[in-house]
């Protein structure tokens, strides 16, 4: 008999709203312990306020959410600290400080959540900016002077900063080519393997979702619909989901 899994994010009749307009109404959602989930739904389904509303950017107006069993609508200062010293986020538009260098970029979290001194702090940065492939050329540069793919690599370097045990991650491979977007999922899957990660990944890329992902996660009808591997729900009768992988978009990923 197989232990069950530790489950790490817990959603329970989620309700999400802007005004009068519904986003989620009571969604369910977990996340087990080593899952890379993939997060899809057709536009205005809530994927980024779903992300935001887990690591507590915004307030749900109805049911619970809770991470490392920890309700997030409650948590003391100590274990608000906690759940942000075990989670990594990589926002879209990678979110660097643009008056930082990469170095400070992936340093500033180690400065703000530890007390080690700054060599060691340097040297842990230039470690977790070699971990996700760029060189130490880069170190000195401002955001600016950064492709769209080294911006996704710093961010995922700061995110990584930490150590952390659960990894966000919104459409990371959005705005890069083919190529670019390929390399940076093979270095999610492999970092989620070398290191252990939990993974949740909101993206619209089918190759990502055939590549990387464990389960993948369906929202539509204000909710999460399916969570399943991809085979599972080629063969559901949902019609979004039926039209999202098996269009020709699906089938070409799938023959990748």
């Amino acid at each position: 008999m197989t232990a069950s899994k530790e489950t790490l994010i817990e959603v329970r009749g989620l309700c999400s709203q802007f005004g009068d307009n519904v986003i989620h109404d009571d969604l369910d959602l977990t996340v087990e312990r080593g899952e890379v989930i993939g997060v899809v739904g057709g536009s205005g389904t809530g994927k980024t306020v779903l992300l935001n509303t887990i690591i507590g950017l915004k307030e749900p107006e109805g049911g619970s959410v809770s991470i490392f069993g920890h309700d997030m609508a409650t948590l003391s200062k100590q274990e608000a600290a906690d759940v942000e010293r075990r989670t990594g986020v990589l926002f879209q538009s990678g979110a660097l400080f643009s008056s930082l260098t990469v170095l400070q970029n992936v340093a500033a979290p180690l400065v703000e959540h530890t007390r080690l001194p700054m060599a060691m702090i340097d040297e842990i940065a230039e470690m977790k900016i070699a971990m996700v492939g760029l060189k130490p050329e880069a170190h000195h540069l401002k955001p600016a002077e950064l492709s769209g793919g080294m911006k996704k690599r710093v961010g995922l370097a700061r995110a990584l900063a930490l150590d952390p045990e659960l990894l966000f991650l919104d459409e990371p491979t959005a705005g890069l080519d083919p190529i670019g977007a390929a390399a940076f999922d093979d270095l999610i899957r492999q970092l989620s393997d070398d290191l252990g990660l939990t993974v949740f990944m909101i993206t619209h890329d089918l190759d990502s979702l055939y590549a990387i992902t464990d389960k993948v996660a369906v929202l539509a009808d204000k909710r999460v619909v399916a969570k399943a591997t991809v085979s599972e729900l080629e063969r559901s009768d949902h019609p979004w989901i039926k039209e999202y992988f098996l269009g020709p978009r699906g089938r070409a990923a799938k023959a990748a």
